[in-house]
């Protein structure tokens, strides 16, 4: 496949939606005006969360904007506990859930405490308060979830195979897992993350989509159905 077919494929995975360097800041800034008239506000990590929360909720033929619902990037944990004030928990009737990596687990335990949404300890507790944790995180819930073959097969598609098999066969890498060989693939381009968020939920059964994703849907309150 020619760079400019790989090109054209690129900008049409993220037609839609805010990319580019100054993507992380615009789709917050985005979102928060959004969640001042939210129903529910969704917090997650990045941007690459936000897109495939979306992408998810559009293959279940929802309509979030239209659900009150929006999905907020805050970028990281650290920040998580300013943003559950900013999008009015306190007294405001916004209902707040939320997605994150196994290892801002803590923060985000902290900041629901912090924000009077209880003092989860453990993570079942934290799913009751409606905040979910991926393992170790949702690149590498996607990947676990893919599996080799269909990760390939839609390498191939979108003219990237050739790129991945050039970073297998450096030194460094040439001995890794296709699971770490993947997520360090997917790290290393500046739209990849991103684009391979929505390209892998699009591409995954329903039955193998992982459960945070399904199970912070779940947690907006509203009926999903699937649609393709």
């Amino acid at each position: 496949m020619d760079a400019e077919r790989r090109e054209r494929l690129a900008r049409e995975a993220l037609e839609d939606w805010v990319n580019g360097p100054d993507a992380p800041i615009a789709a917050t800034a985005a979102a928060l005006v959004n969640a001042e008239s939210a129903r529910v506000v969704v917090l997650v990590e990045g941007i690459s969360d936000q897109l495939a929360v979306e992408t998810l909720a559009g293959r279940y033929g929802r309509d979030l904007g239209a659900e009150g619902i929006e999905i907020v990037p805050v970028g990281g944990a650290q920040p998580v506990t300013r943003f559950l004030r900013r999008v009015g928990l306190d007294g405001a009737g916004v209902v707040v859930v939320g997605l994150c990596d196994a290892g801002e687990e803590l923060y985000f335990r902290r900041a629901l405490a912090a924000g009077g949404l209880g003092s989860p300890q453990d993570r079942p507790e934290m799913e009751r308060s409606g905040f979910f944790v991926c393992e170790e995180d949702l690149e590498d819930e996607l990947i676990r979830a893919s599996g080799r073959a269909a990760i390939e097969a839609l390498l191939d598609t979108q003219g990237d195979l050739g790129s991945f098999r050039t970073l297998q066969k450096q030194p460094a890498w040439r001995g890794m897992s296709f699971h770490d060989q993947m997520r360090r693939w997917l790290g290393a381009g500046s739209r990849r993350k991103i684009r391979y968020a929505r390209l892998l939920v699009l591409a995954l059964p329903f039955a193998r989509i992982p459960r945070p994703l399904t199970a912070v849907l779940a947690a907006t309150g509203s009926p999903t159905r699937q649609a393709g």
